[in-house]
């Protein structure tokens, strides 16, 4: 196993790092010090033919000129929260809106922005990162100082372990995940549409026009968003259901999980025989099926377009702040933010 590292460019006068983190087996993660994202996961499919398997850029400009959050930590709160304020110890806090009238990803200016330091894990079992920012008190309008760790860690099984970590000195909210899109065909050569999609989960989030929690959960028996079984993406997201239209056809919804650490959500592509299984901490998964991408910028080389890639984004429930049935996602002055997920890949 090795780390090698490079320059991948510059933004606001600081060098934006690359590192590529090389298992024994063939695999590889590449990320960066540009909001923790990861450029490019390499896989081998059922032939042993190494290809990536994620949605990227090779260069700062792109990432910083779109806002489609490829690869990043989104924060200090993933998801939307509702006309971007939120009441916290009897005080009200204000956020930037930055989708319509909801406060989306942290703001326009979030952990996906920002340079993160970084330091290189090397032991006997695994290679990685650890991404370290302090997201000063105020920033995007949240309370506290919040000291926030990520750490990507690549081992000889083909798994990337994502870990947070997080402490603050004021009560604030913290909700992370990580916003990759996957696309298991190798190289983009087709869309996620006939990908097989398993997910442990009875209920999902209801949502409303504004594509915030109504705080009602709707069970997925007998719905488009019943995977307990596993299916092709697009049973789902051709069908005629209300909250599939809602989205732009789509899926955008957070995904109650009934286990964890249990493969609890299954990715899988037929034709190269890739299948990721996904098992976290997490209360629930945001299943996004890239139903709002564009086609007026490329991938690459690849065109965009509605349904090339998945986001399965492992988190606290959305907007819960908003919402006594949900679990909060307030971190309170010496406690610890602590999860993690783990992402296996492996074949059919």
């Amino acid at each position: 196993m090795k780390i090698t590292t490079t320059k991948f460019g510059e933004h606001e006068g600081n060098t934006v790092y690359s590192y590529k983190l090389e298992n024994n087996q063939g695999m590889s993660i590449s990320c960066i010090t540009l909001g923790c994202i990861i450029t490019e996961i390499q896989t081998p499919n059922q032939n042993g033919e190494i290809e990536n398997v994620v949605l990227g850029y090779d260069d700062v400009a792109s990432y910083l000129e779109r806002t489609n959050y490829f690869g990043a930590v989104v924060g200090r709160v993933a998801g939307r929260i509702d006309k971007g304020e939120f009441e916290l110890n009897g005080q009200q806090y204000s956020l930037p809106q930055n989708e319509n009238t909801n406060h989306l990803h942290g703001g326009p200016n979030g952990f996906d922005r920002q340079v993160w330091d970084a330091e290189l894990i090397e032991t006997e079992s695994e290679v990685g990162v650890e991404f370290s920012y302090l997201s000063k008190d105020g920033e995007a309008g949240y309370p506290g100082n919040l000291t926030v760790k990520i750490s990507y860690l690549l081992n000889n099984e083909n798994e990337l372990h994502i870990k947070y970590y997080a402490t603050t000195d004021k009560d604030t909210l913290v909700n992370l995940t990580n916003h990759t899109y996957f696309n298991l065909s190798g190289n983009v050569k087709k869309d996620i549409l006939s990908h097989q999609l398993k997910i442990k989960s009875q209920k999902i989030l209801e949502l409303n026009n504004d594509f915030i929690p109504t705080g009602e959960f709707l069970n997925v028996e007998s719905t488009p968003f019943d995977f307990r079984d596993g299916k092709e993406i697009k049973e789902a997201v051709l069908s005629e259901h209300p909250q599939i239209k809602l989205v732009g056809q789509g899926i955008d919804h957070p995904f109650l999980l009934d286990e964890n650490h249990n493969e609890e959500i299954m990715l899988a592509d037929k034709e190269s025989g890739r299948k990721l299984i996904i098992e976290t901490d997490e209360q629930s998964v945001v299943v996004y099926t890239s139903n709002m991408l564009d086609e007026s910028f490329k991938v690459r080389d690849v065109q965009s377009k509605k349904y090339l890639a998945i986001c399965l984004e492992t988190q606290g429930l959305t907007d819960s702040i908003h919402h006594p049935k949900f679990s909060p996602c307030i971190l309170k002055v010496g406690e610890e933010y602590k999860t993690t997920t783990k992402y296996k890949f492996t074949t059919i």
